[in-house]
């Protein structure tokens, strides 16, 4: 697959739940992914194509409309597919396989010079990360259960949990970041020094603005308290 091919592109993104496509969070930064790749590669941008649904055993066309009305669009103007992360798409080996099967060529805004052999081996890692992130959450629920404690309907202990693990990855770098926050600076310059220092995000990976946006959430009310 040579991506460096594509001339058309339509843009897919996708949030998780119906809050979230309502707020706009995450679309945002995946439209900026997005117009970083077409500016760079020089495709043009017919149109864009919003999907808002849970994920939750969304690895199938049937359950994406959206995706499907993209691939549509797509193929009758002969034009490519841009998304801006690889598991905005789905972190489903056989699922990124079919695509590949369906004619349209679709390029990865963060992975811009991925061959169909990169984009398989990291869609079956983020396969494998969705796995053992299930696993562990199975885990502490059963370790939390064991311990007597009381689990509600949303899972708020495990929530607290894992807001305390995030802030616990958080830490080593937090003065980092709200140093970057005193110097004044919008949140993608933030971003940008931060990943020119070469400082990973909490998830191991490099920063975006909506990873940004959730760290500074966790951070600046715990150090203006204390």
């Amino acid at each position: 697959m040579n991506l460096r091919k594509m001339t058309r592109a339509v843009a897919y993104l996708r949030v998780s739940t119906d809050k979230q496509g309502k707020s706009g969070l995450g679309l945002e930064a995946q439209r900026e992914a997005v117009a970083r790749y077409v500016a760079a590669n020089g495709v043009d941008l017919i149109g864009e194509h919003i999907e808002i649904e849970t994920g939750k055993g969304a690895n199938a066309l049937s359950k994406r409309p959206e995706l499907v009305a993209a691939l549509s669009t797509a193929k009758r103007a002969k034009a490519g597919l841009i998304i801006a992360k690889l598991d905005r798409l789905a972190r489903n080996v056989h699922f990124i396989s079919g695509l590949m099967e369906t004619g349209v060529e679709f390029a990865v805004a963060d992975m811009p010079n991925a061959d169909r052999f990169q984009l398989h081996l990291f869609a079956a890692l983020a396969e494998k990360e969705a796995e053992v992130i299930s696993q562990r959450t199975k885990a502490a629920l059963a370790a939390a259960k064991g311990r007597g404690t009381i689990l509600g309907k949303h899972g708020k202990a495990l929530a607290a949990a894992n807001k305390a693990e995030a802030m616990d990855r958080l830490e080593p770098i937090s003065a980092d970041i709200l140093a970057l926050r005193a110097e004044g600076l919008s949140l993608r310059k933030m971003v940008e020094a931060l990943n020119g220092r070469g400082i990973p995000s909490p998830a191991g990976g490099r920063w975006h603005p909506s990873s940004l946006h959730k760290a500074l959430a966790r951070l600046e009310p715990a150090h203006s308290t204390g």
